[in-house]
């Protein structure tokens, strides 16, 4: 590796899904044009979708979310599941399936014969399928208590991307709470530079349920009470949760260089740290650490911080949050002068572990447009950027990015996490190359699955050779000829240009050719060499899967009341017999140290109780004189009507700052 381009890091490749974006050309637009994405729900669509009467009647509950549309469906057959398989599947896997094939075909890659020694890096949320699944024995009797947890369980996010999509590189999920997905960017870089892997996807999800769902606004808490979050404002008072996933390919600079790829922009540098016991509790930013994070990057990358010209931030728009990170920023940037700052939150929420990487996708894509995209929702800077001591600014407003005259467009991007774990990477806008002139006439093939699919294929790429910056044509064949699947239903075009290809793809009329006759007739055809052409970011398989929902611990208690209450008693009940191995019509009779109980099984029983029921039991209850049925009914009663709110709970504990 020459030195010049040594520890640099090629994203060549990205795809992602968030509120309000079914790709990346919808994300940009949103972010370009200052679109707040988070949805306001109305009663109606919450209950239908599984909320409670009586969490939507609580005075503080806030019916807003960055929804992801359609996030129960999968093309399950394209990835070898079938339709068992795929409802017990995680959506979370679902969508990082889609998204990891979508980012190699970004790259140019065909997703079924991907690069050699490529590794995937990614981690996910808890989500309420997970929990679902966990805790349903009839699934559990159905498909086998291991394929429950293989196929819901995040722990085997990245092994499933691997396996399905036959890349050999090291596959790990990464978890650091909310810095989760930019962790990962940090450790597919480190092992590129190690030579672990030569390809490697890089990235998060976070789909907690698939449904619409709002939040209990607490004060003093993370989340916004209006819904909106206002990072760097004045009027910032928290964030608000959301869904999506991101992935981006990422190889060595001079390999990508070598090969033609289609780099999208340059890592030059990242770093990791944990804030430790320096910080005032668990939860809680640190500012020393973050400082470090961001230096350390920036170090490893060669550069001055004060050569930024933007800083995408957590931007959590809480008011601690913001406060620490605009002083650890600030400490690491001085010397700076006028940095922009700003937050993808104020756009889609809080995608916790998919967070990183939707920042970093932002960043990328205000590069390669040369524009900075607003922050929204702004009323006014937050105080301590009207300080003298800090040299950022709030960027509320769409604005050029101009090249600075000794060096290029430089980004940093940071991710904290819940537990102290700060990212920090230095992103460069990519080198420019020129584009190949084309020879003459040459073949682009089209596949799909299906005829309304391969339309929507077709009528994307038309679209995009129509565009100003559209990708010469030679570009794109050698693209379709090499980084593209074959799939059964087929067409084609034989053109010189793009307004000859696109005449073509919107007609009925084209050109004919013997290779594209083969290729109608589903014949393997080996393509001419396109010598010096380079691989191009051209649309992406247009998926379109069934929904294959998701369970939920909500509908498992949306049986009568009166039912529920029994069903419960009688599970409690056994749950009681099993731990204390005695059976038969009598024994519920019996008192728990008549059964033969003793403190340590007590002690089994109450963490059971909590985690089988969601119920805390005294472990005073099982030296009382109470029969086993008296035991077992006192138990059933403390579980409230609303069997659900713990678990909505929990799940909004995950979500918290991170």
């Amino acid at each position: 590796m020459t030195d010049a381009l040594d520890g640099q890091i090629a994203i060549v490749g990205m795809s992602g899904r968030f509120p309000g974006a079914r790709n990346l050309n919808e994300y940009w637009a949103n972010l370009r044009d200052g679109v707040c994405c988070v949805s306001d729900f109305t009663a109606s669509e919450l209950l239908a979708d599984g909320e409670s009467e009586e969490a939507i009647a609580h005075p503080d509950y806030v019916p807003a979310k960055g929804y992801l549309a359609d996030a129960d469906r999968f093309e399950a057959g394209l990835f070898g599941f079938n339709r068992t398989e795929a409802a017990a599947l995680d959506p979370q896997h679902r969508l990082l399936l889609e998204t990891a094939w979508s980012a190699l075909e970004d790259a140019g890659y065909d997703p079924a014969q991907g690069p050699a020694r490529t590794a995937v890096y990614v981690g996910g949320s808890p989500t309420e399928h997970m929990l679902a699944a966990a805790t349903d024995p009839s699934m559990t009797a159905a498909i086998g208590a291991m394929q429950v947890r293989i196929l819901t369980d995040r722990e085997f996010l990245a092994p499933w991307v691997s396996y399905r999509l036959g890349l050999d590189g090291p596959s790990m999920t990464v978890q650091t709470a909310c810095s989760t997905s930019l962790a990962a960017v940090h450790l597919a870089a480190q092992a590129l530079m190690l030579g672990e892997c030569d390809t490697a996807l890089a990235g998060g999800v976070s789909v907690d349920c698939v449904g619409k769902r709002g939040y209990v606004y607490t004060e003093g808490g993370i989340f916004a009470p209006d819904g909106r979050c206002r990072p760097f404002d004045q009027k910032a008072a928290g964030t608000v949760p959301g869904n999506g996933v991101g992935v981006v390919v990422l190889r060595r600079l001079e390999d990508a260089l070598a090969d033609g790829d289609p780099v999208r922009a340059v890592i030059r540098g990242t770093a990791v740290t944990n804030d430790g016991a320096t910080k005032v509790g668990f939860t809680a930013p640190g500012v020393d650490q973050q400082t470090a994070a961001i230096v350390e990057a920036w170090s490893a990358a060669g550069l001055d911080p004060a050569a930024a010209q933007y800083l995408e931030a957590h931007g959590t728009g809480t008011e601690l949050g913001d406060r620490i990170e605009l002083a650890a920023a600030s400490a690491a940037f001085k010397g700076a002068r006028d940095v922009g700052i700003g937050s993808v939150k104020s756009n889609i929420g809080h995608l916790d572990a998919a967070a990183g990487v939707a920042a970093l996708i932002k960043s990328v894509l205000m590069l390669e447009h040369r524009t900075l995209a607003p922050t929204v929702n702004c009323d006014g800077p937050h105080p301590e950027l009207q300080s003298e001591n800090t040299p950022f600014h709030l960027v509320d407003e769409r604005t050029e990015w101009p090249r600075p005259a000794d060096g290029p467009r430089l980004s940093g991007v940071t991710s904290v996490g819940i537990g102290g774990t700060n990212v920090h990477v230095v992103l460069a806008e990519a080198p420019e190359r020129p584009a190949n002139a084309c020879p003459g006439a040459t073949v682009l093939p089209l596949s799909a699955r299906t005829d309304a699919q391969l339309a929507a294929l077709t009528q994307a790429l038309a679209e995009t050779l129509q565009a100003q910056d559209a990708p010469s044509i030679v570009e794109v064949a050698h693209t379709l000829c090499t980084g593209r699947g074959a799939f059964p239903v087929r067409t084609y075009v034989v053109a010189d240009s793009a307004a000859s290809a696109v005449a073509q793809l919107t007609s009925t009329r084209r050109v004919t050719d013997p290779l594209g006759e083969a290729w109608l007739e589903g014949e393997d055809v080996t393509w001419p060499v396109q010598r010096g052409a380079r691989r191009v970011s051209l649309p992406t398989y247009p998926f379109a899967g069934d929904s294959y929902g998701a369970l939920s611990l909500a509908k498992r208690y949306a049986e009568p009341a009166a039912q529920q209450e029994q069903d419960i008693e009688a599970a409690i009940a056994a749950v009681l017999c099993e731990a204390l191995g005695i059976e038969g019509p009598d024994v519920l009779g019996r008192t728990y140290f008549e059964a033969g109980g003793d403190s340590l099984t007590a002690v089994h029983l109450v963490g059971r109780m909590r985690d089988e029921f969601d119920i805390d039991v005294s472990i005073d209850m099982f030296l009382e004189q109470l029969t086993l049925a008296e035991m077992a009914a006192l138990i059933s009663a403390a579980k409230s009507p609303g069997g659900d709110d713990s678990l909505t709970s929990l799940l909004d504990e995950f979500e918290q700052e991170g």
